[in-house]
């Protein structure tokens, strides 16, 4: 997905919707070329359908391939229904393995065979090992293209064999891999240490082992934190048996960070990340039909426990003008250790381990919020409805439902996770229901019990 533009590119967008309404596509044409590719993949992101697809047939053809990889899978999919199979054939052939592998797998089949087809056997073998890696793992974010050295070869070896290289050595290396003759992975060379150690040493006395690889099956949040505490540019890949697969560098990294935090925030409106701002209207209707359907039964349920307190509303007023605030606090509280527990789920920093320690931490921090603000709205209530018993009753209330949401929001995550959901999708559905529950039943039973 594309990074969003700075406002002075908003303008060209505009500017170009103009040109378009004018009909002066020659000029449109120029002034998309004059774009960087990340910057029309913005605007095709930005276009509802239409114009869109109008922009997209003006795009020139051998750009297509990189755009594609820039927008997001749903906007992706968009403009690949509007190519022809010698488009898509075209679009890929300029991509490198990794930057194809992430093209194809979202190819008509038929588009897909050809394209594999079309590629000789070798680095046909090296795409289908990329491709047998699931997408949010190691093995499918990892780039192919290295640069490996056997220990016993000198420097000089290896700085001429560099020369001879050229342009082909692959963007962004930091470091060769140290590989023996079964391809398994040794160690690490550092450029620094190849252009200042004596020309006549061997990589085995310049290399460094100290670098861990990473294995193809873990997941790219581990990937993504493995890089952020060590600092690394660069990390080799490798199989079960040891051998080097590829690397995966800092670039892909940052994109599975962004990627992760749009996650955590479309997730909490029960909207996926790579969603299309334009998608189609029914696509969209039946995708949030799903959580709306949810929020729906869960309100019932609250509803419900309402419903069996009807006597109690009807002989005191002032209850149900004060329910809102019971459960709205109740709500905020929760809301608060959610976001905190799903965050530490997400940095690896929570497990069942330690959550026992954030539990009773959060039950403090509960209980000492609870009776702070108890107390200030007991006192507003008890002025307003010139009642002791209410404004002690709401106080209470109040209490049992700000601590019973700080225990709902630290576990509720950990059990999400534990039964497969995602708790950045369920977790804000479940909590609210379990504040406007707990604080409509301790708020109307108490009354029930003290008041009637």
């Amino acid at each position: 997905m594309t990074a969003p533009l700075e406002m002075h590119d908003d303008s060209r967008l505009i500017r170009l919707q103009e040109i378009l309404a004018s009909g002066a596509v020659r000029e449109a044409s120029g002034l998309l070329r004059s774009l960087a590719s990340a910057e029309i993949a913005h605007m095709l992101e930005s276009l509802p359908p239409a114009e869109r697809e109008l922009i997209w047939n003006l795009v020139d053809e051998e750009r297509d391939g990189e755009i594609l990889l820039l927008v997001t899978d749903e906007v992706r999919h968009s403009l690949i229904r509007h190519m022809d199979p010698d488009e898509l054939l075209a679009a890929t052939a300029n991509l490198d393995l990794d930057d194809l592998a992430d093209l194809v797998q979202g190819m008509p089949r038929a588009i897909t065979a050809e394209v594999m087809n079309a590629l000789d056997d070798q680095r046909r073998k090296r795409l289908e090992a990329v491709l047998s890696y699931p997408e949010d793992t190691a093995g499918g974010l990892m780039n192919l293209d290295t640069v490996t050295v056997r220990p016993e070869v000198t420097l000089d070896v290896v700085l001429r064999y560099l020369r001879r290289l050229g342009d082909s050595v692959p963007r962004d290396t930091d470091k060769l891999f140290v590989v023996n003759r079964d391809d398994q992975y040794l160690g690490i060379l550092r450029l620094s240490n190849l252009v200042t150690h004596d020309p006549e040493e061997t990589v085995a006395e310049a290399m460094s082992l100290n670098m861990k690889p990473i294995h193809a099956q873990e997941s790219n949040t581990q990937v993504a934190r493995r890089f952020e505490t060590h600092d690394m540019l660069s990390a080799p890949v490798v199989d079960e048996a040891g051998r080097l697969l590829g690397r995966i560098t800092v670039d892909d990294v940052i994109d599975v960070i962004r990627e992760e935090g749009e996650h955590q925030f479309m997730g909490g409106a029960g909207l996926s990340e790579e969603e299309d701002m334009f998608a189609p209207v029914w696509t969209s209707t039946r995708r949030r039909a799903l959580w709306l359907g949810i929020n729906l039964a869960t309100a019932f349920l609250a509803s419900w426990v309402i419903g069996q307190f009807e006597s109690a509303l009807t002989q005191v007023v002032a209850l149900a003008v004060l329910m809102p605030i019971v459960a709205s606090m109740g709500g905020i509280a929760g809301s608060q250790t959610l976001t905190l527990a799903i965050r530490g789920l997400a940095l690896g920093q929570l497990s069942t381990s330690n959550a026992r320690a954030l539990l009773l931490k959060e039950i403090a921090v509960g209980t000492l919020n609870s009776l702070i603000w108890a107390a200030v709205v007991a006192v507003i209530a008890g002025v307003w409805f010139s009642s002791m018993e209410i404004a002690i009753l709401i106080a209470v209330a109040i209490s049992i439902n700000i601590v019973s949401a700080a225990i709902a929001g630290s576990l509720l995550p950990l059990l999400l996770e534990r039964m497969g959901i995602d708790p950045a999708l369920a977790g804000s559905v479940l909590l609210t229901t379990v504040t406007d529950v707990v604080g409509f039943l301790a708020f109307l039973g108490l009354a029930t019990l003290f008041l009637l």
